[in-house]
């Protein structure tokens, strides 16, 4: 039996009981725990969930990779297991409430899944008082005590204070305060200024009529776009999208943090930026009156918004205008006359491409947004929906156009060219709905008065696109556009491409938003080595 023991081939399971282990009877998985102390253990392996007792988590946190040791499967009875070793923390830092006593003190962890407090010597305080906020980092745990021992790593401030209250929801869920001084280190060393030889080396358009529109407050200008009235009567139209991989080179610190990342997160009071602002809002922003390097996608489009010719490439431009999405608007409306040839024409193009995707199958969600106006203390002090109108859809169309070309040109010539070998590419693709939800919706719906067909795709979003537009300016909108939208599958990147269905789209990806997404920094890497005559490259790295 002592052999048995030290081979780890024997297991305790009560006072005097025992029970050989065999090594399928482990399991190793991320760990999800309910609010009520049970987990439960997801693994691919197994069609359902692997169950633990709250007695059988041990020291394992929510999220955490464990190995758990299964139990045996009784008739009737979920498959069960008790955690028997921690693989990987998903998290050793969180935030909460500090509470101090004579010999010692605890952080009482915000979230809901973290049922334990984290004990904490008073030399570990580190200057952390009695009710504030803070961060406390897990040091150690040993398995027969209750509580983690930590140390306060910082102290955010009082709570209810926004600052306080904003930095701790960002640490909750994962995203850094701040960046890295060897990030800070490199950013430091790109340089504003254009060298002319990099100009050289780009289509040049600095000389073609060029604007951006954004939102008020934008400061990161991703995109812009160009227009050129031809000889022949069509147009040239430029999507010029901000050349980030041009200073984020691969195998930086800086490419390391983007891609941790991942993206921009918005709040309502701030951004906190996938890149350091030196680049989203200084170098690589399009701001007017200034050279700027970009990846370009140029159409030749007729009047009737088709396009007869692309291209593809490396830039150079000048924006001369910068508008507001309302001061774009004001020009459509002729209340403005800047632009107003350009804007006119530019925009009679996005209301045709529009026009074409709906009638294609492209469902139209647009659900109402809510935004708060806040005083100097970030306390908010009123409410008002934001509008969309015709100067969104302008870019909206602009960008669906090139985000679509950019992904046919790489897969639609390899799936059209047998001989042509396919080529790795990052997609946005989007499946269909599944029938369950799908029909729950649809029961759902009916209770209003709506009917939802579900026979077939193109009667879903015919049907769908119906029923957003029966639905409008009446009080069942919103919940009805909410549970519409959360009917459909979740938009997802894969190098499988399978299309965009709610887009109507055959081939998409993201190509437009390098500044705040790093899939479209992908992306633009891959397009230009496919556009140097690269070799596929290989689909597992992506």
């Amino acid at each position: 039996m002592n052999d048995l023991f030290t081979a780890d081939e024997l297991v305790e399971t009560d006072i005097g009981k025992y029970r050989k282990i065999f090594a399928e009877h482990f399991v190793t998985g991320k760990i999800d725990i309910a609010s009520s102390g049970a987990a439960y253990l997801m693994n691919d392996d197994y069609e359902d969930d692997i169950y633990i007792s709250p007695r059988n988590v041990n020291t394992a946190l929510n999220g955490d990779t464990v190995t758990i040791l299964l139990h045996a499967k009784k008739s009737g009875k979920r498959l069960s297991g008790e955690v028997t070793e921690i693989v990987e923390r998903s998290k050793t830092e969180f935030v909460g409430l500090i509470q101090v006593s004579n010999k010692f003190a605890f952080l009482v962890p915000d979230s809901q899944k973290m049922d334990v407090d984290i004990m904490i010597p008073l030399d570990d305080l580190n200057d952390a008082k009695h009710g504030q906020k803070a961060i406390a980092k897990i040091t150690d745990w040993n398995v027969e005590t209750h509580n983690p021992i930590g140390e306060v790593v910082q102290v955010l401030g009082e709570p209810g204070d926004n600052e306080t209250e904003m930095h701790a929801i960002l640490v909750e869920y994962g995203f850094p305060l701040d960046f890295p001084k060897k990030v800070y280190e490199e950013t430091s060393k790109i340089a504003h200024k254009i060298p002319a030889a990099e100009i050289k080396k780009r289509k040049d358009f600095r000389g073609v009529c060029t604007f951006t529109i954004d939102p008020e407050d934008a400061k990161d200008f991703d995109d812009a776009i160009s227009f050129e009235k031809l000889s022949n009567g069509n147009y040239s139209i430029g999507v010029h999208i901000a050349d980030v991989t041009h200073y984020v080179r691969e195998d930086t610190h800086l490419n390391d943090e983007a891609v941790r990342r991942a993206t921009s997160v918005y709040l309502v009071d701030r951004v906190i930026p996938m890149l350091p602002e030196k680049i989203s809002n200084e170098v690589c922003s399009l701001r007017p009156k200034e050279d700027k390097l970009c990846f370009s996608a140029v159409f030749e489009m007729n009047e009737n918004a088709e396009v007869v010719n692309e291209w593809f490439g490396r830039t150079v431009i000048h924006s001369t205008q910068r508008f507001t999405y309302q001061q774009a608007q004001d020009v459509i409306e002729k209340k403005s006359d800047v632009l107003e040839e350009e804007i006119h024409t530019i925009n009679t193009l996005a209301q045709k491409l529009r026009k074409q995707r709906f009638k294609s199958g492209a469902i139209n969600f647009e659900s109402i947004e809510v935004k708060f106006r806040l005083d100097e203390t970030g306390y908010p002090k009123g409410v008002y929906i934001k509008e969309h109108k015709e100067s969104n859809e302008l870019i909206e169309e602009f960008m669906l156009l090139a985000n679509r070309k950019v992904a046919e040109f790489v897969g639609k010539k390899t799936a059209n060219d047998k001989s042509e070998k396919k080529k790795a590419f990052v997609y946005r693709i989007h499946d269909v709905p599944k029938t369950d939800k799908l029909e729950s919706f649809a029961a759902f719906a009916n209770k209003f008065g709506y009917r939802v067909h579900t026979s077939n795709d193109s009667q879903i979003s015919k049907s769908m696109n119906g029923l957003m537009k029966d639905v409008k300016g009446k009080k069942e909108q919103n919940v009805l556009e909410k549970l519409a939208i959360r009917t459909m599958s979740k938009a997802v990147y894969s190098t499988e491409n399978i299309g965009h269905y709610g887009l109507a789209f055959d081939f998409y990806t993201h190509f437009t938003s390098p500044i705040r997404r790093y899939p479209d920094m992908m992306v633009h890497r891959l397009l230009q080595h496919y556009l140097d005559g690269g070799k596929s490259v290989d689909a597992n790295e992506y």
